[in-house]
């Protein structure tokens, strides 16, 4: 069964649409021409600003002028992710979604439903006739996953609006009025690249089978993260013996907890066998760690052809050490909405590209605390003789529990569906803080159909909760 197929088809064929345009983070420009065509090809107002955000326009149907305008908003670009055996190019090829069971997947990649299943909607809503509603902006921002910068550099006159729906949550039922800020810190190590000595026993070592996930909506799941149980048995390793490292890489984006991770390394040969009983007590170390929260780990070392550089033994030391000390994780929960991540950091991403460059990602719902474990994360890596960055990060969004328009979603959802609506805060970052700094009047909710694995090929959105969804907001447009 193909997904244009499922119900309603409005919004799933303008879903199989959107899967078929290449729209990685930083590289938006199919998806900003498919979406200026689409308003050109329905006569709708479309106006596109100097970041690449693009907004469309739809007059208010017939009785309803007199209501304030409503403002939809998603964003364009989505996280790149596959698997390493998944052959896919994210700037040409089209995501092969396809239906399991209840959900739909895609294939060895990331499905894109975040936000593209906010896409579809608005462009679903945009290109229907028969629907009622006020006037509408529908908003499409560049540039979410990778620093939420189309929000923070959009034209402060390009909406009129007074009432926001964002469409970038990822559970049924849950609507948010309040969302973590964050920042990303990076530290730099540069090393000597020294001749790999003959005679050792070189090997792989890899971690993979990780579910990961999103590092602000996944974090409290204690999952594992590759790129520290790569290290902790590179530590090991090194506090045993004379361990040569040539290579270490793991995690690929700084909003991803790290699904997978490699080294390749050199130990003096008389110390092979030991090493393989050492794996292997290592392995059921971390199986039995993560049998509950992470069941699918695999870690696995085998011998590998002699390397031809390796990483000076200073740098490598001081290197594993901060990885070890690196903390990852929630870091406190909020006192103000019990159950809810209030501060964590992702020790997201390692590259090897000429330095060894190390990504982290801190969110925090508190400001102060935010700004104090970039300044842990800092600490570890510049007392390792790390070159340390922070970027500028971006605001939280503060939640107010009297939003007008979050109470009319919410009653809006419990008459249809008779079940009572959850009214949070959420610890990953949305682009709604941002809004508030050029638009201080907005009233804003975040809303969306239930998703799981989110920034991973696990990734898979709910066919019922999309319908759900989907009859959310058009009854919420229609009774606004």
């Amino acid at each position: 069964m193909d997904i244009k197929s499922l119900e309603p088809q409005r919004l799933w064929k303008e879903f199989y649409g959107i899967c078929q345009v290449p729209r990685p983070s930083k590289k938006e420009g199919k998806i900003i021409a498919y979406l200026q065509e689409f308003g050109k090809r329905h006569n709708l107002d479309t106006r596109t600003d100097a970041a690449g955000n693009v907004l469309i326009c739809k007059p208010a149907t017939p009785g309803y002028e007199n209501k304030p305008t409503v403002i939809l908003q998603s964003h364009m670009d989505m996280v790149c992710e596959k698997n390493n055996d998944t052959v896919h190019d994210f700037d040409k090829d089209p995501i092969q979604a396809y239906i399991d069971g209840e959900w739909v997947k895609a294939r060895g990649t990331t499905l894109g439903a975040d936000n593209g299943i906010g896409v579809a909607t608005e462009l679903a809503i945009l290109a229907s006739d028969d629907l009622k509603h006020p006037r509408l902006e529908c908003l499409f921002t560049v540039d979410e996953e990778t620093g939420l910068t189309g929000a923070s550099a959009i034209d402060p006159g390009l909406l009129k609006g007074s009432m926001l729906i964002n469409l970038d949550s990822e559970d049924d039922g849950e609507f948010f009025i309040g969302c973590a800020g964050g920042m990303n810190t990076t530290a730099t190590f540069r090393y000597e690249k020294k001749e790999m000595p003959a005679g050792l026993f070189y090997f792989e070592v890899k971690v993979s089978g990780l579910k990961g996930g999103h590092s602000g909506g996944d974090i409290h799941l204690n999952r594992g993260n590759a790129n520290k149980i790569l290290s902790r048995f590179l530590w090991q390793t090194m506090k045993e013996t004379d361990l040569k490292l040539s290579l270490i890489e793991g995690g690929n984006l700084h909003n991803a907890i790290p699904r997978e991770a490699r080294a390749v390394c050199a130990v003096p040969m008389d110390y092979k066998e030991t090493l393989r009983v050492e794996f292997n007590h290592f392995t059921a170390d971390i199986e039995g760690e993560f049998a509950i929260a992470d069941s699918g780990v695999r870690l696995g070392l085998e011998s590998c052809d002699r390397p031809s550089h390796m990483i000076d033994d200073c740098t490598t030391k001081r290197l594993l050490y901060s990885l070890v000390a690196c903390p990852h994780g929630v870091q406190r929960m909020s006192d103000e909405m019990p159950g809810i991540v209030e501060t964590s950091t992702n020790l997201a991403a390692i590259k090897m590209t000429g330095s060894i460059l190390i990504t982290t990602s801190q969110r925090s719902s508190v400001e102060s605390s935010k700004k104090d474990i970039a300044r842990t994360v800092e600490s570890v890596f510049a007392l390792a003789g790390a070159e340390v960055e922070h970027s500028e990060g971006y605001p939280g969004w503060k939640p107010n529990p009297k939003s007008p328009i979050a109470n009319i979603v919410a009653s809006t959802y419990e008459k249809l569906f008779g079940k009572k609506a959850k009214i949070i805060a959420i610890h990953a970052g949305l682009e709604c803080g941002l809004f508030l700094e050029k638009y201080p009047h907005l009233d804003m909710v975040s809303v969306g159909p239930t998703m799981r694995g989110v920034h991973s090929p696990d990734e898979q959105l709910h066919i019922g909760d999309t319908q759900k969804f989907w009859q959310l907001i058009v009854h919420v447009l229609e009774n606004i």
